[in-house]
Parts: C-alpha cells; sequence; structure tokens
C-alpha cells in the first residue's frame, strides 16, 4: 500500500456512474488492493477519484480496468478546465435518459413485459418466463457481485441482490424474483439522478465564467478565450457581461450582480479602484477591469476546488456510518440465514415460508440508504452554502459549526467596518462645512485613515476644497499641516492643541466626553485658533446588532475579543450588547478562546489575517473577507457576503444539516425496522422488500435535496 512518495504521481479521474456512497467504497476497496496505490480521496458528490500511483508497480491502464470491471467508467480528469472554470468539460452530466442505468432499466422492464406477456397467453410457461426474466436481469448484476468480492467488497448491495434473486427462483417464487431486479434498477437509476441533481450548484458556479473575453490592448478590442488571460491584462466589460476574471476597476462605474459569488442579488455599486469578481454581471455602464488573477486563479475557481476537496473528505458522522456499515451487512446476512434455517430446525416451522422471510430479510438489509444519509447531506448543505457566499471546507466543519455553543469575534474589519468614519463635528463659529472643507483641504493628499475619512466626508458635502501652498507637512504623531488662503491650518490630536494652549475650556469637556464614548478627536486649528472638532470613530457594521440578537436567539454566546483600548470597545461592545474582552494580546485572545471552550465548541470569527492564531486555536475558525486569497485559504470557513449576518446563516445552515442527517438516519433505520418486524410476520412479500429499501434510498436523498433550497431566515431557525 505505502509507497515512496518520489516514485509516485498524483492521479485524478471521473468516475462515470460512482452516485452513491456505496459505490465509492467499493471502488477503493478494490484499488487499494493495488500495489504503488496510496492516499485514495473518493468523492461521489463530485464523481472523482484522486490518488497517488506509483505507474512501476500498477500502470493507469490496470488501474482503469479495475475500475471499468466493477462496471463503472473512468474518464480523463481535465485539470485545465477545471482552473478556468469556463469549459465545464469535468461538470458535463449526461441526460438521464442517456445513461447506461436507463438502458439497465429499460432491458429489464422488457423482461418483465415479456415475461408477464408470455404467462398471460400461455399460463403455464409462467414459471419458466419469469425466472429467464429474472435470471437474465440479475446476469449483469451478478458479474459486478463476483467482481466485487473478488476485489474486496463481498458484503456489497449486489451481493445480497444476487443471494435474493438466485433464493427467490430457487424456491419458485419467479414472478417476485423479475420484479426485484426490475425494482433494484430503477433504485440505482434514481440515485444516479439525484447525485446529478446535487452537483448542478457547482456547475452553476462553472458556468458563471464566461468563455471568452475582450481585452484591451492599446485601445484595440479583442476577443480571446478566458484561459488565456494573465493577470495585469485590462478588459472592457460592456454592460450586460459577465467579467472574466478578479480585477480592478480602472475606468468607468457601474452596477454589478454579485449573486454568482455572494449570493446577494442586490447590485454593488464599483468605481475605479474597487475590486470586481469573476463572474460578476456588469450592469448598465461599461467598464475597463485590470486583472489581478489569471482564470485559473480567480474567486470561482479557488471556491470550486476548494468545495470539491470538501466533498471529498469525510465528516466524523459520515466515518461511523461507513465504520458501523462494515459490520452490520454481514450481520444482517447472518441474521437472514438463520432466519431460514433456526424456526424450521428449532421449531417445525414451514421451510418454504422462513426461506422465503430469510430472503426478504436480505433485501431489507442493503444498506444504501444508510450509507448515503450523511454523505448526501454534507455534499448538498456544501454546494448550498457556496451559492450563499457560505464557503465551508469540509463535512467536519460543517458539523462543528453546527454544535457551537459560542462565537468569538474580532472587533476591527469584522464587527465593524474596519476604517474610521466622522461621527461629530464641532465648529466653534458653528460652520461645519467650513470646518471640514479646511481640514480637508490640508489632507487632501493623506494617506493616513483619519484624513482620508475627512476628505471622503467633504466630497460627500460637495465642498470646495481650497488650494494649499507649498503643500501639506506632516509632524508625526501630532498634526497635519498645510498653508491655504486664510493661513496656516493644522489638523491634529488634542494633546498637540493643548501644547499650543489653543483649546478653550468649553471644548475640552467636548473633547473628554467623545474619547470617553470611544471616539477619536482631531482639533482644526487655523494658526492658533481653534476652528472646532471632528469626532472618528470605527464603527459597527450596519448588520452587526441583529445578527449578535439573533445569535442570541438561537442559543449562541457571542463574545468580542480586541486588543483596542477598553473605551472604544466598550463602546461598541454597549451599541452591539455583546460580551467584551479588550486590550488583548495575541496571547490573551488565545487563553479567552481556551476559556470559552470549557462550556462546548466555539467559532472564532476573523478577518483572516491577523486573527490566524485564534482561529486555529478555535473548534473553527471563520474569515471574513468578501472573497481574498487569504478568507479563501485559511480558516475553516469564508464569509463571501462580508457581513456578520453571514454567520446567523453559515450557523443555521449548520444546524438544519444536522437535523438532516439525523432525519436521514431516522428514515434508513426506521424504514428497515418497521419491514424486519412485517417481515418476520409473514406481512411483507419480497417486491415490497425491495422497494422498502429503494423508497428508503430515494426519501433520504430526496430530503437531503431539500438542503439545497435552504434560506437562512431572521425570524426562524430553518
Amino acid at each position: 500500500m505505502t509507497t515512496s512518495t518520489a516514485a509516485t504521481n498524483p492521479v485524478k479521474m471521473r468516475i462515470e456512474g460512482m452516485d452513491c456512497g456505496a459505490c465509492a467504497i467499493k471502488i477503493e476497496n478494490a484499488i487499494k488492493r493495488l500495489p504503488g496505490v496510496a492516499d485514495i480521496n473518493m468523492s461521489y458528490a463530485t464523481a472523482t477519484l484522486s490518488l497517488q500511483l506509483d505507474e512501476d508497480r500498477t500502470t493507469r491502464g490496470r488501474l482503469e480496468t479495475t475500475i471499468r470491471s466493477l462496471g463503472y467508467a473512468p474518464a480523463p480528469f481535465d485539470a485545465a478546465a477545471t482552473q478556468t472554470a469556463g469549459s465545464g468539460a469535468n461538470h458535463t452530466e449526461k441526460s438521464w435518459w442517456k445513461l447506461g442505468k436507463t438502458r439497465f432499466v429499460l432491458s429489464t422492464g422488457l423482461f418483465l413485459a415479456v415475461a408477464f406477456l408470455c404467462s398471460t397467453l400461455r399460463p403455464e410457461s409462467s414459471h419458466w418466463a419469469y425466472a429467464a426474466a429474472a435470471l437474465a436481469g440479475l446476469a449483469p448484476v451478478a458479474y459486478r457481485a463476483s467482481i466485487g468480492a473478488r476485489l474486496g467488497t463481498p458484503f456489497g448491495i449486489e451481493t445480497l441482490m444476487t443471494l435474493a434473486t438466485l433464493g427467490a427462483v430457487l424456491i419458485g417464487a419467479d414472478e417476485e424474483a423479475a420484479v426485484i431486479v426490475f425494482l433494484f434498477a430503477v433504485g440505482e437509476l434514481l440515485e444516479t439522478i439525484a447525485a446529478v441533481r446535487s452537483r448542478t450548484s457547482i456547475v452553476a458556479l462553472i458556468n458563471a465564467v464566461p468563455r471568452t473575453a475582450r481585452i484591451d490592448e492599446t485601445g484595440q478590442i479583442r476577443e480571446i478565450p478566458v484561459e488565456q488571460l494573465t493577470a495585469g491584462d485590462v478588459v472592457l466589460v460592456r454592460p450586460g457581461d459577465r467579467v472574466p476574471s478578479d480585477g480592478e476597476v480602472i475606468d468607468g462605474q457601474s452596477e454589478l450582480n454579485q449573486s454568482p459569488i455572494t449570493g446577494e442579488s442586490i447590485p454593488v455599486a464599483k468605481t475605479i479602484g474597487d475590486p470586481v469578481f469573476a463572474g460578476s454581471i456588469n450592469g448598465h455602464g461599461a467598464l475597463r477591469v485590470r486583472l489581478t488573477h489569471a482564470a485559473k486563479d480567480n474567486t470561482i475557481s479557488r471556491i470550486i476546488r476548494i468545495v470539491e476537496k470538501a466533498q471529498e473528505s469525510k465528516a466524523p458522522t459520515a466515518r461511523f456510518i461507513d465504520r458501523f456499515a462494515a459490520y452490520y451487512t454481514p450481520a444482517a446476512m447472518a441474521a437472514a440465514a438463520l432466519a431460514m434455517v433456526l424456526p424450521p430446525l428449532l421449531l417445525g416451522a414451514d421451510w418454504y415460508t422462513w426461506l422465503y422471510r430469510g430472503l426478504a430479510i436480505l433485501l431489507i438489509a442493503c444498506p444504501c440508504a444508510l450509507v448515503i444519509s450523511t454523505p448526501a447531506a454534507i455534499a448538498s448543505a456544501l454546494a448550498s452554502g457556496a451559492r450563499h457566499g457560505l464557503l465551508i471546507k469540509g463535512g467536519a466543519a460543517l458539523e462543528t459549526i453546527g454544535r457551537v455553543r459560542a462565537i468569538a469575534f474580532d472587533k476591527t474589519g469584522t464587527l465593524t467596518i474596519g476604517r474610521p468614519c466622522i461621527t461629530d463635528i464641532t465648529a466653534v463659529n458653528g460652520d461645519s462645512n467650513e470646518l471640514l472643507a479646511a481640514a480637508a483641504s490640508v489632507e487632501r493628499s493623506s494617506s493616513h485613515p483619519l484624513g482620508i475619512a475627512i476628505v471622503a466626508a467633504a466630497q460627500a458635502r460637495g465642498l470646495t476644497l481650497r488650494p494649499v501652498f507649498g503643500g501639506a507637512t506632516a509632524v508625526p504623531g501630532k498634526a497635519v499641516m498645510g498653508r491655504i488662503s486664510e493661513g496656516l491650518v493644522s489638523v491634529g490630536s488634542p494633546r498637540f492643541a493643548r501644547e499650543l494652549r489653543a483649546v478653550p475650556d468649553e471644548l475640552s469637556a467636548r473633547i473628554g466626553a467623545l474619547e470617553a464614548a470611544g471616539q477619536i478627536v482631531a482639533v482644526v486649528l487655523l494658526a492658533k485658533r481653534c476652528l472646532g472638532l471632528i469626532a472618528f470613530r470605527d464603527e459597527p457594521r450596519a448588520d452587526a446588532a441583529p445578527a449578535i440578537a439573533r445569535l442570541k436567539a438561537l442559543g449562541v454566546r457571542s463574545v468580542m475579543l480586541t486588543g483596542d483600548n477598553s473605551r472604544a470597545a466598550e463602546a461598541i461592545a454597549t451599541t452591539l450588547k455583546i460580551e467584551v474582552r479588550s486590550e488583548l494580546l495575541p496571547n490573551a485572545k488565545l487563553n479567552a478562546i481556551a476559556a470559552l471552550r470549557r462550556s462546548g465548541p466555539v467559532a472564532m470569527i476573523g478577518d483572516g489575517i491577523n486573527d490566524a492564531p485564534a482561529l486555529a486555536a478555535a473548534d473553527v475558525g471563520v474569515a471574513m473577507g468578501g472573497g481574498t486569497d487569504v478568507a479563501l485559504e485559511t480558516a475553516d470557513a469564508a464569509l463571501l457576503k462580508d457581513r456578520v449576518f453571514g454567520v446567523v446563516e453559515l450557523v443555521q445552515l449548520a444546524r438544519a444539516t444536522l437535523r438532516n442527517i439525523w432525519q436521514n438516519v431516522g428514515i434508513a433505520l426506521g424504514l428497515k425496522l418497521i419491514f424486519l418486524a412485517t417481515t418476520l410476520t409473514g406481512v411483507t412479500s419480497l417486491w415490497m422488500a425491495i422497494l422498502a429499501d429503494t423508497g428508503a434510498t430515494v426519501l433520504v436523498t430526496a430530503n437531503a435535496l431539500r438542503l439545497l433550497r435552504f434560506r437562512a431566515d431572521a425570524q426562524q431557525d430553518s
């Protein structure tokens, strides 16, 4: 099994026909017996297989032959197509009527119809007609059962079907045997259709990226395939076009529909300097965009790769059920055998009756519904989350989020917008516009966050800025100064103003009150005369307070962890009605998370950059990054909408998934217990037993697919 990593090569391929967990287990059991095969990852959700292969010990041809012998079709995996996420080559699904399983249904149905016709026209031939129909339909199933048994899966569903059908023929239940094979074929087809349905969300993401782009080469527009785009290229995005790759607007204004990436249907205004995501739909204005990523590295491509990798990993519940099923199936077969022989031997019961009931138990024992109960729900939830801007990196993270008892939030950039905004302007002479225009004039070329906020506020009010003679000068830690027509204007700290003795007594009290409320204060001076005060604060996000309230309603404790000073932190915490731990050094943040973990699983929400240690220390880390590289690559989940309410949606989706999993397990085991009881009492026939198994599989799959329609609701935990 183990091979030297230096001698192995990664292999990834699509497996057509792998549509359930049992299929994946069967293939894995077969190929892990081949020498030189290691690190096997199966995903029936995406119908892919990846592994490490030492071709000196096992050739790729032998690997593919082994897979084909089990009844599945290996196909090349086009990495380039996945990277560009434009061609969709790897995700094109055949129409259900073109599938081999559809032909299997039609052939077994035809055999059953011919047998019915023969038995109607010549009743004396009924036994042979139905027996022939059953055996003809069973032949490919029996062949796959023999191959599976030889390659490591002796207790697969094909084995159970073969034994039950042959047993039915031997005891003279020919009509039921033929019906069993037909219903089994229908059940397999329904599984395939459901699996194809669960992949549609990923297909929708892929189709969001256009096939071609209009590149701007020194004013000449040329249309090229998206895979030829590189970082630094300038592209023209016309009204109605989709953005071909991630980039930055360098010319034009418009509104973009970013729903393919973030799930938000409301268009977002974009202008020069704003980032844009691949797949966004341009609104009314033409944009020139300088690309920051090649097509293979754009946001959608990374989302697709992360979701596919997540679907390859198994959740803890799925791993447990796989282990349980490994013992359950042979135990069920042993129980069926005992049911056949013990009553006749020990109680003198009728042999035919108990052979018949034992065969029904064999059919009821099929573990398909149980095996797919968890992975079907996880796959649907991951796909649904990606469509809503909730990127979750695997079933383990999803299960943990569903069980969290407390959530720790970073403050800056997570609960707040991450940049200072002007909250108060106090002018000595009462003219706030004059005060703001003077301050903005000297701050016009500043890169300091407070200066940027001042200039933005002046522009929003449409104020005319004065020319600054000789340019502005910054005194680090104190002030920015510049000479305008009225004289020397300074925008500085209260300490700087007090050093010049330029703060009137009535403003000192105002400065103290603003600072006590957690705000930053700048004093604007003309020469040594105080014009007034400008107060700033990193304001809470608009949805932060309702999100915290909703989490409380869901029974989740919210705590803000920040290194900011206690006054600023308390001011935000009071507004949001959230617990707060302030002035925390990085180690203190880790200790705070450790304390929260004593009461149950803890999630940490941060920006994915400076919160990396805290994200790693929590049971599950969630990055808010609006689709940035770091937000997508760090932590266990990412909120692409860059909204606090995304945390609520994440918890609701995770809890809905956990409920769905246990509903599926209940359906799978409940139906088996019911039909086991009815079989032992003689109520259930063979065809009803296989219908029960097929029905359980369909019900479990349909229930899991409900998660694709998940809608977070601010009012109810859905």
